[in-house]
């Protein structure tokens, strides 16, 4: 997903009174943090910045933020195979609050803010770097038809693989010489990057260990957060069932977007059953497709 930096746009507010109001006198340190504070606007009052396949950036509250809505289509093979399932964006966007929440606690610096509603996050504007990062543990997917290597090998170690985030060239899988030689990311950068999906990597694998679940692989985009003229590399866009391989640790069943793409279904059910063992959902709670019951 390509998400553009907005710098320099106007917003105008226009409210209509019958008398004037006074402002309370509040602080520049609370003013800073009203982006921090619920607040509603209706979707089509709302400025679209952006939509991708499986999300919509909107305006945010406050300069510098953006509302990432999370749709309930699914895609596959850069959206040659599409369909749209029900409860799909309210798990992934849960499951990422939860995951990228962790990663912001351990100090590993995301576009995160906080979620708004089942739907939608708060999340910092960056510059996003056009590139996929995939990190990869067990043999599975493209790497298994590239080098012939069985689904399910332990790799000797993890892999970390870049690609080029173009839909019409298919996303092709591109080398740090091409990265520095176009432009698209510096050598500092890469090193920050590859950094990051080291921690990233090492977290998630914790994590879903502790639960039954091995990590097989993971997709991470990266984004230039900003701060005045100083610039550092965040962890952007989503980490969910969307974006990673999942496998139940005894059985091997898949608990991914695998499902979609190889037309084996129960989808919802399986990203169901990750928010179930992350403690997202309540674990007597029966799945529901059509609306999941999630914990607030």
């Amino acid at each position: 997903m390509l998400l553009c930096s907005w710098r320099g746009f106007t917003r105008v507010a226009v409210a209509f009174t019958t008398a004037p109001v006074a402002e309370p006198k509040r602080g520049a340190a609370a003013r800073l943090m009203d982006f921090l504070k619920p607040r509603l606007i209706p979707m089509n009052r709302r400025r679209r910045i952006y939509e991708g396949k499986a999300k919509v950036l909107y305006e945010g509250p406050e300069p510098g933020t953006l509302i990432q809505h999370f749709k309930d289509d699914a895609t596959a093979f850069n959206a040659k195979k599409h369909e749209v399932i029900d409860g799909k964006g309210v798990l992934n966007n849960r499951i990422s609050e939860f995951i990228f929440q962790h990663l912001n606690d351990i100090g590993v610096p995301t576009h995160f803010i906080r979620r708004l509603n089942m739907r939608e996050q708060l999340i910092r504007e960056v510059e996003i770097v056009p590139l996929e990062v995939v990190v990869r543990n067990v043999a599975a997917g493209s790497l298994s038809k590239r080098l012939g290597m069985e689904e399910g090998t332990q790799l000797p170690r993890s892999i970390i693989e870049f690609y080029y985030k173009n839909d019409a060239l298919d996303d092709p899988m591109v080398s740090e010489e091409h990265i520095t030689a176009f432009g698209w990311a510096s050598p500092q950068e890469i090193d920050d990057i590859m950094a990051l999906a080291i921690r990233v990597n090492d977290f998630l694998s914790g994590l879903f260990l502790g639960v039954g679940i091995r990590l097989v692989d993971f997709k991470m985009e990266c984004g230039r957060l900003w701060e005045g003229d100083l610039m550092r590399i965040v962890v952007a866009d989503e980490i969910s069932p969307d974006s990673c391989r999942l496998w139940d640790i005894k059985s091997n069943d898949k608990l991914d977007k695998d499902r979609f793409r190889r037309d084996m279904g129960g989808l919802v059910e399986a990203y169901t059953e990750v928010a179930r063992r992350l403690g997202i959902m309540q674990e007597n709670e029966a799945p529901r497709a059509g609306a999941p019951k999630l914990v607030q």
